[in-house]
């Protein structure tokens, strides 16, 4: 019997599924919920955002970011003022201690990438290495990766279309 033909859409969904679990467990040993981790990683990534922008750029339900964002303030983690670029809106920066929990994070999931990636010999590791740099490539000039986030030569998002 031949062997089975591997389907690379069903695969890069299952692993992405699996690892994102994998992360918001791991994630979890921060005291953040994986939507306060996103919103805190884009902070740390971008600086200062207004609301919507935070919610847009992580494709978020705009009550989703607000109640994130209210828990974030009530722990210092972050700062809502007033948007002093528009009135209408509030704009959310990173504390000290988002900073921190920041850095804590990404050092928490990158061991666990790391240890992950450890379990493969130096063969395999090479090859998953050179094939997520392809992947990388490939969701950087991917549309739907890229549909809300601001392009070089713009500050605003650009908007997505379903």
């Amino acid at each position: 019997m031949p062997p089975a033909t591997i389907r690379s859409g069903p695969l890069l969904r299952e692993v992405a599924r699996m690892y994102t679990r994998a992360q918001r467990v791991v994630a979890d040993c921060c005291r953040t919920t994986s939507t306060q981790c996103h919103l805190l990683t884009e902070l740390a990534r971008s600086g200062p955002l207004p609301l919507s922008e935070l919610g847009h750029r992580l494709c978020l339900e705009k009550s989703w970011v607000s109640r994130a964002v209210e828990t974030m303030v009530e722990r210092g983690l972050v700062t809502k003022e007033p948007n002093p670029s528009d009135a209408r809106s509030w704009l959310v920066t990173l504390t000290d201690d988002g900073q921190h929990t920041v850095r804590e994070l990404d050092q928490t999931l990158d061991t666990h990438a790391e240890q992950l990636l450890a379990s493969l010999d130096e063969r395999e590791r090479s090859a998953v290495e050179r094939s997520l740099l392809l992947l990388m490539k490939a969701l950087r000039e991917d549309t739907a990766a890229n549909c809300c986030l601001p392009t070089p030569e713009r500050k605003e998002p650009k908007t997505c279309k379903p």
